[in-house]
């Protein structure tokens, strides 16, 4: 049998799976990694654990199942979007820490950019608001606070990627360095309205041109991996930034067609098709992965904290020793008890975009419990994705009318159960939620021959699982006025801390 590989690098662990030609899951191995916080707001990952990381788990999948190289037709990468690694091209020594998406050390600079009127240029060329979540700030703080980066940045020999640049060119000994369009338009300096970089957006930033990656299609052989890490020879012909990735993964190729990803974030996208457009409410616009090679778009809110909220109860709070604890210890309540738990660790995103935001848990009482508050931390996820909903609704033509879901937390039926209650829609759960790892390797398998397009791939989709709404519309209603006057007590925290 012959299979394709998906490596899917996320925020918290490294992900390996083997494909089979029916699209499902042949075998799997993860890693977790180290997560950094310098200071209050910074997040950050060492750049080589991600790599080794990323690596073991993929020889391990292999290893597994006894799959050598030439049993693999194709490597698909996905990763965590936006984080920002900046590397010596000689030696492919990172000059500083992977700055992670989450971080927030950059907000003030893009307060002044916002202040000095920039944003509305920035939005109209890149879909994108000035915010610290994406690359370009990133980058520039590590060469304004890396002694003698910026210089030698300026003399070329620095290049910048994000995690899947990092992955290709250490995967290639260097010899390619390159992203794809999904991840460059994550960056703040990629014009995807002219699909290119943008010198205006390079300006504004102070990043040098030569630091950046060649830009390829989402579904395009790449070259062949030349480590001698057990991998051979096999083709890297599939790359996505695993929002666009799951998009693809839930085959949600027509206009209107929508999905949500419960992972450490939540990112909602829906296909707008083949006509940039932007949102009236603070949304981004985005590309998509396009197999037609011509640019796709999409309506995307992100949410920076879903299934970590289960990691912070667990690792800071230690109320549960496994994250898979959490389920049986929010059903040993009826409700919430009137807890409303707001995790704005690293601030707000969509639709509030607020990095002064900070976590918030009101409502405690006397009789509060554990229970208590583990089920309000599963109903924020469901909260903060219906506020993303109703913005999407706003800004587009095709209002929902169900939703697919895929990720980890996608698993918790309750809380399915729970999103569909509150958007009272249905939600529709695939037989396989790896859809971030299933997207890349359809992009993979499509561009070497594997698959013969997206006709077969729909073949292959087994049912899905659907939740009905079924709970009180008031209850819900009034559930999620709570939810809105908890954020609003909860945003602009950090500035007034001080």
């Amino acid at each position: 049998m012959t299979y394709v590989l998906s490596l899917d690098q996320g925020t918290t662990s490294s992900r390996a799976i083997l494909f089979d030609h029916d699209g499902g899951v042949a075998g799997t191995a993860a890693q977790e990694f180290r997560q950094i916080y310098p200071n209050s707001g910074w997040v950050e990952h060492d750049p080589f654990e991600i790599l080794t990381s990323q690596l073991g788990s993929a020889v391990a999948a292999m290893g597994k199942l006894g799959v050598r190289p030439r049993d693999v037709i194709a490597l698909g990468i996905t990763n965590q979007r936006e984080t920002t690694i900046v590397w010596d091209r000689e030696t492919g020594k990172p000059v500083y820490n992977a700055i992670v998406w989450q971080d927030g050390r950059t907000a003030e600079l893009m307060k002044k950019l916002s202040d000095d009127g920039v944003e509305e240029t920035v939005r109209q060329k890149t879909g994108l608001l000035l915010s610290p979540y994406f690359s370009a700030s990133k980058v520039a703080w590590i060469l304004d606070n890396v002694s003698g980066a910026r210089a030698r940045a300026e003399a070329g020999k620095l290049p910048f990627g994000t995690v899947d640049s990092w992955l290709v060119w250490n995967l290639t000994s260097g010899r390619r360095h390159i992203t794809d369009r999904t991840n460059a338009s994550r960056t703040l300096l990629y014009n995807i309205v002219e699909d290119r970089w943008d010198d205006d957006l390079l300006e504004v930033f102070r990043v040098p041109r030569s630091m950046l990656p060649e830009v390829v299609w989402s579904s395009e052989r790449v070259g062949q991996v030349t480590t001698t890490l057990g991998l051979g020879e096999v083709e890297i012909a599939g790359i996505a930034g695993d929002q666009q990735s799951a998009l693809f993964g839930q085959l949600c190729t027509s206009a209107g067609d929508a999905k949500n990803t419960y992972g450490t974030g939540c990112f909602l996208l829906q296909n707008i098709g083949g006509q940039f457009a932007l949102s009236s409410e603070r949304l981004v616009t985005t590309l998509g992965c396009s197999v037609e090679r011509k640019p796709a778009y999409a309506l995307e809110g992100s949410i920076f904290v879903g299934g970590a909220v289960v990691q912070w109860l667990r690792d800071n709070m230690r109320f549960i020793r496994r994250s898979s604890e959490v389920e049986e210890i929010a059903d040993s309540v009826e409700d919430s008890g009137g807890v409303v738990f707001v995790p704005a660790f690293t601030g707000l995103g969509a639709p509030y975009w607020d990095a002064q935001a900070r976590g918030l848990i009101i409502g405690l009482e006397r009789g509060t419990q554990i229970g208590h508050i583990a089920k309000a931390a599963i109903e924020s996820i469901a909260f903060q994705v219906a506020d993303v909903l109703r913005a999407m609704d706003a800004s587009s033509k095709s209002p929902l009318t169900e939703l697919r879901v895929d990720g980890g937390a996608a698993a918790n039926d309750a809380l399915m159960q729970f999103q569909a209650d509150l958007l009272g829609v249905p939600v529709h759960r695939p037989a396989v939620l790896e859809t971030t790892a299933l997207g890349a390797a359809y992009l993979a398998g499509l561009s070497t021959g594997f698959w013969t397009g997206v006709h077969e791939l729909k073949k292959h989709r087994a049912a899905d699982t659907v939740f009905q709404p079924k709970a009180d519309k008031k209850k819900m209603e009034r559930l999620a006025s709570n939810w809105r006057e908890a954020v609003a007590r909860s945003r602009n925290w950090a500035a007034v801390s001080r």
